[in-house]
């Protein structure tokens, strides 16, 4: 008996190991950026995405403007996005990556939230307002 409930405990542990959520960040260096421009990404088919991205910017002290097509001339900085969700009882955010470039298409910052091997784990589900908050508090940790 005691045997099968060990078993049972690292068969657990094994198969929960395999359930990750990752964060992967790569901080945007430059100081007091006043202003960002964000590009509405057509494939994302959740509207509040780039609503709720806007507003944790602006909490963050940032102007955000939100543009389709070509960037604007006055953008120095932009950032770009892609989201998924997927279906697990509920919708979740499964991925998200935000890129922060400034004008001359230079790479700035990236950050990245995974939870498509997310598995068993409850933490998957809750706001998507809650997965990017932490997201963006370090790729701009010169605005929090």
């Amino acid at each position: 008996m005691k045997t099968t409930k060990g078993l049972v405990a690292v068969a657990g542990a094994a198969l929960l190991s395999g359930c990750a959520i990752n964060q992967t960040v790569s901080p945007v260096a430059v100081p007091n950026i006043t202003s960002l421009c964000i590009h509405r990404n057509v494939q994302v088919f959740m509207p509040d995405f780039v609503g709720e991205l806007k507003s944790q910017l602006e909490g963050k002290g940032m102007k955000a403007r939100i543009y389709d097509g070509d960037l604007p001339v006055e953008c120095r900085y932009r950032i770009e996005y892609t989201a998924n969700w997927k279906w697990d009882l509920a919708m979740y955010l499964s991925y998200a990556n935000l890129r922060v470039f400034d004008n001359e298409n230079r790479l700035l910052g990236e950050a990245s939230y995974d939870a498509r091997f997310g598995g068993g784990r409850l933490d998957k589900f809750g706001h998507t307002a809650e997965k990017l908050r932490p997201l963006l508090d370090k790729l701009f940790p010169r605005h929090t």
